[in-house]
Protein backbone atom coordinates (compact mmCIF):
# COMPACT_ATOMS: atom_id res chain seq x y z
CA UNK A 1 0.00 0.00 0.00
CA UNK A 2 1.15 3.11 -0.93
CA UNK A 3 2.72 5.28 2.17
CA UNK A 4 -0.33 7.53 3.17
CA UNK A 5 1.64 10.84 3.02
CA UNK A 6 3.45 10.03 -0.23
CA UNK A 7 2.60 14.09 -1.62
CA UNK A 8 4.78 15.48 1.53
CA UNK A 9 7.25 12.67 1.06
CA UNK A 10 8.02 13.46 -2.95
CA UNK A 11 7.73 16.95 -2.05
CA UNK A 12 11.03 16.76 0.22
CA UNK A 13 13.08 15.47 -2.89
CA UNK A 14 15.01 17.98 -4.77
CA UNK A 15 13.40 19.36 -7.70
CA UNK A 16 16.75 18.36 -10.04
CA UNK A 17 16.12 14.62 -8.32
CA UNK A 18 14.70 12.12 -10.22
CA UNK A 19 12.59 9.14 -8.15
CA UNK A 20 13.16 5.58 -9.95
CA UNK A 21 10.32 3.84 -8.35
CA UNK A 22 12.06 0.20 -7.22
CA UNK A 23 9.16 -1.85 -8.24
CA UNK A 24 10.46 -5.71 -7.62
CA UNK A 25 7.62 -6.23 -4.42
CA UNK A 26 4.53 -4.41 -5.86
CA UNK A 27 2.06 -5.58 -8.29
CA UNK A 28 0.88 -2.98 -11.61
CA UNK A 29 -2.10 -2.08 -9.95
CA UNK A 30 0.67 -0.09 -7.11
CA UNK A 31 2.12 1.05 -9.43
CA UNK A 32 -0.28 2.70 -10.94
CA UNK A 33 -1.58 4.60 -7.33
CA UNK A 34 1.85 6.30 -7.80
CA UNK A 35 1.43 7.29 -11.32
CA UNK A 36 -1.31 8.89 -9.82
CA UNK A 37 0.70 11.03 -7.85
CA UNK A 38 2.97 11.74 -10.98
CA UNK A 39 5.91 9.37 -10.80
CA UNK A 40 6.62 7.98 -13.81
CA UNK A 41 10.10 6.50 -13.57
CA UNK A 42 9.81 3.00 -12.87
CA UNK A 43 12.77 0.51 -12.37
CA UNK A 44 12.70 -2.97 -12.10
CA UNK A 45 15.45 -5.84 -11.13
CA UNK A 46 13.78 -9.05 -13.08
CA UNK A 47 13.50 -9.74 -16.42
CA UNK A 48 10.54 -12.06 -16.15
CA UNK A 49 8.63 -9.04 -13.79
CA UNK A 50 9.20 -6.57 -15.91
CA UNK A 51 7.81 -8.34 -19.10
CA UNK A 52 4.84 -8.81 -17.02
CA UNK A 53 4.44 -5.43 -15.63
CA UNK A 54 5.64 -3.94 -19.29
CA UNK A 55 2.71 -5.86 -20.82
CA UNK A 56 -0.07 -4.79 -18.15
CA UNK A 57 0.90 -1.33 -18.70
CA UNK A 58 2.06 -1.16 -22.47
CA UNK A 59 -1.54 1.65 -22.56
CA UNK A 60 0.49 3.90 -20.51
CA UNK A 61 3.12 5.75 -23.44
CA UNK A 62 4.51 7.88 -20.75
CA UNK A 63 6.13 5.40 -17.92
CA UNK A 64 9.98 5.63 -18.54
CA UNK A 65 11.08 2.09 -17.91
CA UNK A 66 14.60 1.89 -16.10
CA UNK A 67 15.90 -1.98 -15.62
CA UNK A 68 18.04 -1.66 -12.16
CA UNK A 69 18.87 -5.30 -11.97
CA UNK A 70 21.86 -7.64 -13.45
CA UNK A 71 21.05 -7.75 -16.52
CA UNK A 72 21.96 -11.86 -17.53
CA UNK A 73 23.58 -12.28 -21.46
CA UNK A 74 20.96 -14.74 -22.31
CA UNK A 75 17.82 -12.22 -21.73
CA UNK A 76 19.07 -9.38 -22.36
CA UNK A 77 17.26 -9.73 -25.92
CA UNK A 78 13.92 -10.32 -24.57
CA UNK A 79 13.69 -7.11 -23.10
CA UNK A 80 16.44 -4.46 -24.30
CA UNK A 81 14.00 -2.71 -26.82
CA UNK A 82 11.69 -2.29 -24.28
CA UNK A 83 13.65 -0.04 -21.85
CA UNK A 84 14.69 3.98 -21.72
CA UNK A 85 17.64 3.39 -19.32
CA UNK A 86 19.35 0.53 -18.25
CA UNK A 87 21.42 1.17 -14.93
CA UNK A 88 23.26 -2.00 -14.83
CA UNK A 89 26.10 -2.02 -17.89
CA UNK A 90 28.89 -4.15 -15.92
CA UNK A 91 30.75 -6.12 -18.65
CA UNK A 92 31.91 -5.86 -22.80
CA UNK A 93 30.34 -8.97 -23.22
CA UNK A 94 26.87 -7.42 -22.32
CA UNK A 95 27.49 -4.18 -24.08
CA UNK A 96 28.46 -6.81 -27.41
CA UNK A 97 24.47 -8.06 -26.99
CA UNK A 98 23.59 -4.38 -26.85
CA UNK A 99 25.25 -3.68 -30.03
CA UNK A 100 23.88 -6.36 -31.57
CA UNK A 101 20.32 -6.68 -30.45
CA UNK A 102 19.27 -2.78 -29.69
CA UNK A 103 17.82 -1.11 -32.18
CA UNK A 104 18.49 2.67 -31.65
CA UNK A 105 21.39 3.89 -29.14
CA UNK A 106 20.18 2.80 -25.25
CA UNK A 107 20.68 5.64 -21.87
CA UNK A 108 23.30 3.42 -20.07
CA UNK A 109 24.07 3.75 -17.26
CA UNK A 110 27.74 1.76 -15.96
CA UNK A 111 27.48 -0.55 -12.81
CA UNK A 112 30.51 0.51 -10.84
CA UNK A 113 31.76 -1.25 -7.71
CA UNK A 114 33.04 1.54 -5.78
CA UNK A 115 34.31 -0.96 -3.17
CA UNK A 116 37.12 -2.66 -3.65
CA UNK A 117 35.94 -5.70 -0.93
CA UNK A 118 32.37 -5.84 -2.54
CA UNK A 119 31.97 -8.57 -4.07
CA UNK A 120 28.60 -7.88 -5.87
CA UNK A 121 28.53 -7.03 -9.93
CA UNK A 122 29.79 -4.02 -11.74
CA UNK A 123 32.70 -2.76 -13.49
CA UNK A 124 35.70 -2.43 -10.70
CA UNK A 125 36.51 1.13 -9.80
CA UNK A 126 40.27 0.60 -11.38
CA UNK A 127 39.20 -0.55 -14.43
CA UNK A 128 36.72 1.92 -15.47
CA UNK A 129 39.52 3.99 -17.56
CA UNK A 130 39.96 1.00 -19.81
CA UNK A 131 35.86 0.21 -19.39
CA UNK A 132 34.95 3.28 -20.81
CA UNK A 133 37.82 3.70 -23.52
CA UNK A 134 36.03 0.54 -25.09
CA UNK A 135 32.52 1.27 -25.00
CA UNK A 136 33.10 4.94 -26.69
CA UNK A 137 33.55 2.94 -30.21
CA UNK A 138 29.97 1.12 -29.45
CA UNK A 139 27.16 2.81 -31.34
CA UNK A 140 24.21 1.31 -28.81
CA UNK A 141 25.60 2.74 -26.20
CA UNK A 142 25.22 6.29 -24.82
CA UNK A 143 26.97 6.73 -21.81
CA UNK A 144 24.78 8.33 -19.54
CA UNK A 145 25.62 8.12 -16.03
CA UNK A 146 27.51 5.71 -13.18
CA UNK A 147 25.41 3.46 -10.83
CA UNK A 148 26.89 2.14 -7.31
CA UNK A 149 25.17 0.46 -4.87
CA UNK A 150 26.50 1.65 -1.31
CA UNK A 151 27.98 -1.08 1.01
CA UNK A 152 25.23 -1.00 4.53
CA UNK A 153 25.89 -1.44 7.85
CA UNK A 154 28.18 1.47 7.69
CA UNK A 155 27.97 5.11 9.26
CA UNK A 156 25.74 8.20 7.47
CA UNK A 157 29.75 9.64 6.99
CA UNK A 158 31.27 6.43 5.22
CA UNK A 159 28.54 5.91 3.12
CA UNK A 160 28.24 9.83 1.50
CA UNK A 161 31.68 9.37 1.60
CA UNK A 162 31.67 6.18 -1.05
CA UNK A 163 29.39 8.28 -2.75
CA UNK A 164 31.23 11.11 -3.43
CA UNK A 165 34.10 9.21 -4.61
CA UNK A 166 31.64 7.88 -7.36
CA UNK A 167 30.96 11.42 -8.08
CA UNK A 168 35.07 11.76 -8.24
CA UNK A 169 35.09 9.28 -10.72
CA UNK A 170 32.69 10.39 -12.93
CA UNK A 171 34.20 13.94 -12.60
CA UNK A 172 37.73 12.51 -13.78
CA UNK A 173 36.41 10.10 -16.66
CA UNK A 174 34.54 13.26 -18.06
CA UNK A 175 38.13 15.17 -18.18
CA UNK A 176 40.31 12.46 -19.15
CA UNK A 177 37.85 11.36 -22.37
CA UNK A 178 36.60 15.05 -22.45
CA UNK A 179 33.08 13.81 -22.64
CA UNK A 180 29.87 14.57 -20.87
CA UNK A 181 28.05 12.46 -18.32
CA UNK A 182 25.40 13.91 -16.73
CA UNK A 183 23.93 11.53 -13.95
CA UNK A 184 24.62 9.72 -11.00
CA UNK A 185 22.30 6.78 -10.13
CA UNK A 186 23.06 6.25 -6.46
CA UNK A 187 20.82 5.63 -3.19
CA UNK A 188 18.18 3.61 -2.27
CA UNK A 189 15.65 3.69 0.52
CA UNK A 190 18.07 3.85 3.63
CA UNK A 191 20.42 5.88 2.02
CA UNK A 192 19.06 8.09 -0.49
CA UNK A 193 19.47 11.59 1.93
CA UNK A 194 23.52 10.50 1.73
CA UNK A 195 23.20 10.55 -1.88
CA UNK A 196 21.93 13.23 -2.67
CA UNK A 197 23.87 15.73 -0.54
CA UNK A 198 26.84 13.29 -2.54
CA UNK A 199 24.73 14.71 -5.84
CA UNK A 200 22.84 11.88 -7.11
CA UNK A 201 20.72 12.77 -9.95
CA UNK A 202 18.63 9.34 -9.90
CA UNK A 203 17.83 7.63 -6.71
CA UNK A 204 16.02 4.14 -6.81
CA UNK A 205 13.40 4.06 -4.33
CA UNK A 206 11.17 0.67 -3.37
CA UNK A 207 9.81 0.44 0.14
CA UNK A 208 10.00 3.59 1.31
CA UNK A 209 7.38 4.66 -1.07
CA UNK A 210 4.86 1.80 -0.52
CA UNK A 211 6.05 1.44 3.56
CA UNK A 212 6.98 -2.45 2.56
Amino acid sequence: MLREDIDLFLKEIPNDVLVVAATKYVTSKEMLELYNHNIKDYGENRVDSFLKKYDELKDYKDIKWHFIGHLQRNKCKDIINKIDYLHSLDSLKLADIIEKEREKPLDTFIEVSINLEETKNGVRYEDIYDFVKELLNYKKINIVGFMMMAIKNDSDTNIENQFLKLKKLKEDVEKKFNIKIPYLSMGMSNDYKEAIKAGATHIRLGRILWNL
